[in-house]
């Protein structure tokens, strides 16, 4: 199953994209569930089967998409997390995953531009694969991980460099307004392989950036939340970047940054395409 959240006519909904339109649940839930975090936090996936098949209330095209959880608790982030690009960066290995944070003000959707900011010219692309988690948890066990997890998302972790680069900490090159993407739909759990891994591929302008499977992270997903939740509680809606692969612009020779007009897409298998143009900051911004 594939959950959107949207405006449509100028009002925030979510729903269930089929083949033939966009089911309204925020319509059809009303008060219960007017959010999709909300339907999480309800313990509400295992209601929706029953409405999967109804008539669609409204097209795709006639919607504009927000990001998939547009109002998360926390963002939590994952670096280093694939050895071509640990490599890449010449950090060292580590016993334990690096985690920074996001601010939701840095999210913006599918087919929404990223906005470079006019403080700096090195804005770099990351693919990566976002989990959102469905359920809450504390010190939750590796074996039980997949249980708290709604889903599965394409997310696009890109970076201003060089204010990422002032200290050893990532955060501010990472929290700049519209500078991350999350989308276009949060895809349950049942969709993926028996195995869990699929693989992701990052394109600028057409031009294949990025390639890997999540096989290949260094700390697997039920680690990530294992770790995650020791040091804080998990909440349904959070949303957790995973890591991106080797091949991104700033380690390149020259590097490549991503520049006004560019397109960068971020494709999961099984999961969708993420696309985004990118918009320089002008002064009125």
């Amino acid at each position: 199953m594939k959950l959107l959240s949207y405006l449509n006519q100028g009002k925030s909904s979510y729903g269930i994209h089929t083949s033939d339109g966009i089911v309204d649940l925020g319509r059809r839930l009303g008060t219960w569930a007017p959010t999709l975090k909300s339907l999480l936090a309800a313990n509400g996936l295992s209601k929706l089967a029953a409405l999967a098949g109804e008539r669609p209330d409204v097209a795709l095209a006639d919607v504009v998409l927000l990001p998939v959880i547009p109002d998360p608790a926390n963002i939590i982030c994952v670096g280093l997390n694939y050895e071509e690009h640990r490599a890449e960066t010449a950090r060292p290995t580590a016993m334990h995953p690096t985690i920074f944070t996001r601010t939701v003000e840095s999210l913006q959707a599918h087919g929404q531009p990223l906005l470079i900011p006019r403080e700096s010219d090195q804005f770099d692309y990351e693919g990566e694969l976002a989990v959102v988690v469905g359920r809450a948890g504390r010190r939750i066990a590796e074996a039980h991980a997949w249980e708290h997890i709604a889903g599965i998302s394409c997310f696009n972790d890109a970076s201003v460099r060089d204010w990422q680069y002032h200290t050893h900490q990532f955060t501010p090159g990472k929290c700049f307004p519209l500078t991350g993407a999350l989308g276009p739909a949060l895809v349950t759990t049942d969709e993926l392989p028996d195995n869990r891994i699929v693989r992701i591929e990052t394109r600028l302008n057409g031009k294949i950036m990025q390639q890997a499977d999540t096989g290949q992270m260094l700390f697997s997903v039920p680690r990530l939340l294992a770790y995650i939740s020791t040091f804080m509680k998990l909440q349904p809606g959070d949303v957790i970047a995973t890591g991106t692969p080797g091949g991104v612009g700033a380690k390149r020779k020259p590097p490549v940054w991503m520049r006004d007009g560019d397109v960068v897409e971020v494709e999961i298998e099984r999961v969708g395409l993420l696309s985004n143009s990118c918009r320089k900051e002008g002064i009125s911004d």
